[in-house]
């Protein structure tokens, strides 16, 4: 339902958002605990295996694992951490920071579905939401078009600079890499938008420029380059996490159109 149709009554605004929220809940949920079993199977075990370099690399003895004189320079610049894009899974980022993180197993499987249907509820609200303000019949065919366009603007483009990293990574500082893909993904739905739904042909040239544009500034890097993980792990993470990304997408996008049209 169109947002447009507000005005025919009084309860139409109650309606159209009570008819969103369902949806986000329904889609989110389904989607989130889809990507926790797709995880499960490809993405977390290759995480395990990392946290066993990573924490080789933590017991070795100072000597071997001291960073050459050049490298000190930057060690305030620099954090070991594993940062993933969306679907990458919240709960995974918890060991990298030094606080507690759930036991392998059951607790951990817990915590990541619980953090993958949040992502999937939040990401489902503003699916609807862009699906509502753009009105037009629903399918969940046109949904996993606009799942295929947020797999795009979400994971696609900002990997492109910053790629899913593995436990034991050094990385840039968290503000920037944050700030960075923000503005990523931000440029990248616009551009998008504007090359579908724009009849100006300039509008589209300029919006192909803006796709170029973060890319062209450059994602903030570490000073250094370092991993624990041998580079054939982190290369299987990255498809993993590209393959996971896809599925949750996907269906999310698919599993909002569904919802959609029976609920708004």
């Amino acid at each position: 339902m169109p947002l447009s149709r507000a005005s025919n009554g009084a309860g139409a605004p109650a309606g159209i958002f009570n008819g969103i929220v369902r949806t986000a809940a329904a889609a989110g949920i389904v989607a989130g605990l889809l990507l926790t079993g797709v995880q499960h199977l490809q993405v977390i075990p290759i995480i395990q295996q990392a946290e066993v370099f990573e924490k080789a690399q933590e017991a070795a003895p100072a000597s071997e694992s001291a960073p050459a004189p050049a490298e000190h320079a930057h060690a305030a610049d620099v954090a070991p951490h594993a940062h993933g894009h969306d679907a990458h899974g919240a709960a995974e980022e918890a060991h990298s920071h030094g606080g507690w993180e759930p036991e392998d197993g059951v607790e951990r499987t817990a915590y990541t579905a619980l953090a993958d249907v949040s992502m999937g509820v939040g990401y489902a609200l503003l699916l609807a939401a862009m699906i509502c303000l753009r009105g037009g019949a629903v399918t969940w065919r046109s949904g996993m078009l606009w799942g295929a366009a947020a797999y795009a603007v979400f994971f696609i483009a900002p990997s492109l600079g910053l790629p899913p990293e593995l436990p034991g990574t050094l990385a840039a500082p968290v503000s920037a890499r944050q700030a960075w893909w923000i503005c990523t993904a931000f440029s990248t739905a616009v551009a998008l938008g504007a090359l579908v739904w724009s009849r100006n042909v300039w509008f589209k040239v300029g919006a192909v420029a803006l796709l170029f544009v973060p890319h062209l500034v450059g994602a903030p890097q570490p000073p250094v380059h370092s991993m624990a993980a041998p580079p054939e792990l982190a290369g299987s993470f990255i498809i993993a996490t590209a393959l996971a990304n896809a599925v949750f997408w996907l269906a999310l996008g698919g599993l909002t159109g569904y919802f959609y049209k029976k609920f708004a």
